[in-house]
């Protein structure tokens, strides 16, 4: 798992998270664990990390990786972060992380259907045991509905053309994995360059299937709660829409008197991170701390 799992930005989230010995901190999306790894070496022996996913495997493996007593794992979507906390036997913390989107362990297992490559089902989703699958939106759904759906959560400037496209295909056979998918959006951009053309039809129908701007919104909410007078907030972005809420959150904290930001612009890899990583490249870090 850790040899082809990348933490972005550990320097600059180790900056803003600003890590106290003894102090306990939220990692709400744990992933391949490679962020709390970094931030357990800054721990001291009563230092505690509460290590949250949705995703049962993530949480399996990241237990096999860190095998440290000093973290509480917990399974469970970021949204409902203050019920992890209390499950924790915690009440208020000294630092949250929240790093979005899809971890390149999820990409690159080919069964859980997030791939352009994949020949499995359609899925995407990120808990396996709830929900519509991305199967369901693509071969269920009314047109106007897909290209809704493209727009608001893709930023699909052909959402129309991919919605008719998908419409017309699945008159004749259902769209079952990605790599048909993929290959149809393709067709209707013709050449492309470095991006893949699916990109933004795969993000939109990742975003909604799994809900997670509402997610992030809540997220974020809870995180005000939860932390200490003076304890940080950390957020990684990977798309325009979830950077939008994270800064207008951020600008409103501000503006409300209840947060103070500490990144102006938001913090993005150097050149050198994103030649070493390329997944980083599109990643965006927002901080500020409780007032």
């Amino acid at each position: 798992m850790a040899a082809y799992h990348k933490p972005v930005m550990v320097r600059e989230v180790m900056e803003i998270l600003n890590v106290s010995r003894e102090g306990t901190y939220v990692d709400a999306t744990v992933g391949g664990g490679g962020h709390a790894d970094v931030v357990l070496g800054a721990l001291g022996p009563s230092g505690r990390l509460i290590a949250m996913d949705r995703d049962s495997e993530a949480i399996s493996a990241v237990k096999e990786r860190l095998r440290d007593r000093r973290v509480c794992y917990v399974r469970e979507n970021f949204s409902r972060m203050e019920s992890a906390v209390k499950e924790c036997g915690c009440g208020s913390v000294d630092g949250i992380l929240m790093d979005l989107g899809l971890s390149m362990i999820q990409l690159r297992d080919m069964e859980r259907g997030f791939s352009f490559e994949s020949d499995h089902l359609l899925d995407m989703r990120m808990d396996r045991s709830e929900g519509l699958s991305a199967w369901d939106v693509v071969n269920t759904f009314k047109e106007v509905e897909l290209e809704k759906i493209l727009r608001q959560y893709g930023e699909e400037p052909r959402c129309r053309a991919i919605a008719r496209a998908i419409g017309r295909s699945r008159q004749k056979k259902t769209i079952d994995n990605c790599r048909e998918l993929a290959g149809l959006v393709a067709r209707i951009y013709g050449k492309y360059g470095r991006t893949h053309p699916a990109t933004r039809t795969f993000q939109a129908l990742r975003v909604y299937v799994n809900g997670e701007i509402d997610s992030l919104s809540a997220a974020l909410g809870a995180s005000l709660g939860l932390l200490r007078t003076g304890g940080r907030l950390c957020v990684i972005s990977y798309h325009s829409l979830e950077d939008r809420v994270a800064k207008h959150f951020f600008k409103d904290g501000a503006r409300e008197g209840t947060l103070s930001i500490l990144t102006k612009k938001p913090m993005i890899p150097s050149p050198q991170e994103q030649r070493d990583n390329p997944s980083s490249r599109s990643a965006k870090l927002r901080g500020g701390f409780k007032l």
